[in-house]
């Protein structure tokens, strides 16, 4: 197959899938620059305004140069959920062949390309009355409540929900109660896929890089992220957006959580913006010891946490009694660890993801999916 952009057809819509730090946006700026394509972002955590340095975000330079639709779309404190991105992808390809482009779908949300290439079942919008009372509701009983009610009304879904995953528990109640249909018997009905369309050609190029390469890739970026300040961005969005929670979709994104379980530790002002936050900071440091309590609890600089983001060192297993910490050092490195350790299950989640996007090659429509080993090997045949 050749697979050089200049002999893509008029009507492709072309996916570059990979983990979260592989080089995949670095690829699609240069193939930006041929003139033959728009960018549209296919990252859950890029639609955010504000969150800059943890999502790895393009500068506001870098997006003057190459232009990526659906970045930058929506505050930290608002929802944006699958069926909305569909739709949005949906008009914005036909847009973009419209110019005479070929639409580039890049990012690393294997949910977003499992819905455009597999599917999504007919659940309705959300009405935002109902919302708003499911929130209300969640708020003043917590997630127990809603989960013991999808229990009695959507026995089905509740087998593959944890209580802990408060968006998929709340969307699954506001369903139920729009429609009265459990949202299991929605999932069950026949999806609707956008590559399907019989007037587009859907090529995708997924790539699963070496492990031990990405780890390293992983470990390197998050160093940069600390230098960066991304302690200083999460207290930021606290105090331009009073309204964000802990369970909020922006503040579950790796690097965010371990940053505010940090500042809880700390007992950091920022923490108090809200009854929820507050509560949040509360449950993380009602697990820690009272010396520690005691010790954070006479407040802490954040300037004395510099010397301990930048040490380059990010290995789990570093043992830092030998080093005879103090407590902030500790707080620090366990923040690095934890960020360190998710990000490498979020990669580990996404090639799984691209694992079971194989299965649709040889499908009857037209979803083209071609494997690669590396970012280098697909430029090699792109450019």
């Amino acid at each position: 197959m050749n697979l050089h952009y200049k002999s893509l057809p008029d009507n492709t819509v072309l996916s570059l899938i990979a983990p979260t730090a592989s080089g995949k946006t670095d690829l699609a700026c240069r193939l930006y620059e041929t003139g033959r394509f728009e960018l549209i972002s296919v990252d859950s955590a890029l639609i955010y305004q504000d969150m800059n340095i943890g999502t790895a975000k393009p500068t506001d330079d870098e997006l003057v140069r190459f232009p990526h639709h659906l970045v930058n779309i929506i505050k930290p404190t608002e929802t944006y959920n699958v069926a909305t991105f569909v739709a949005d992808v949906e008009r914005l390809i036909g847009d973009i062949h419209a110019r005479g482009k070929i639409p580039l779908l890049v990012g690393g949300t294997m949910m977003y390309y499992m819905a455009l290439l597999d599917g999504l079942s007919a659940v309705p919008d959300t009405d935002p009355v109902i919302r708003g009372q499911v929130m209300a509701w969640l708020s003043d009983k917590g997630i127990g409540e809603l989960y013991a009610y999808l229990q009695t009304h959507d026995p089905k879904i509740c087998q593959r929900l944890k209580i802990s995953d408060t968006q998929r528990i709340t969307r699954a109640v506001e369903v139920h109660m729009q429609t009265g249909t459990p949202m299991s018997a929605w999932q069950a009905t026949p999806k609707v896929a956008p590559c399907h369309n019989p007037r587009q050609h859907w090529l995708t190029l997924s790539v699963e890089p070496e492990r031990a390469w990405l780890h390293e890739r992983i470990a390197k970026r998050l160093g940069i992220m600390w230098e960066q300040g991304l302690v200083d961005e999460v207290i930021y969005l606290l105090q331009k957006y009073p309204d964000l929670t802990p369970d909020m979709p922006s503040m579950r994104c790796v690097g965010y959580r371990q940053v505010l379980e940090f500042l809880a530790k700390i007992n950091h002002k920022a923490m108090q913006v809200n009854p929820a936050m507050a509560e949040f900071s509360d449950k993380v440091r009602s697990e820690m010891p009272d010396e520690d309590r005691l010790f954070f609890d006479q407040g802490v600089n954040l300037d004395e946490c510099s010397p301990f983001l930048v040490n380059k060192s990010t290995d789990l297993t570093r043992n830092l009694q030998k080093q005879q910490p103090n407590l902030l050092q500790m707080a620090c490195q366990d923040m690095k660890n934890k960020a360190l350790y998710a990000t490498r299950q979020l990669a580990k989640r996404q090639s799984t993801w691209q694992r079971s996007l194989a299965r649709l090659n040889g499908s009857s429509h037209d979803a083209v999916i071609v494997p690669f080993s590396s970012i280098q090997q697909v430029e090699k045949q792109l450019l």
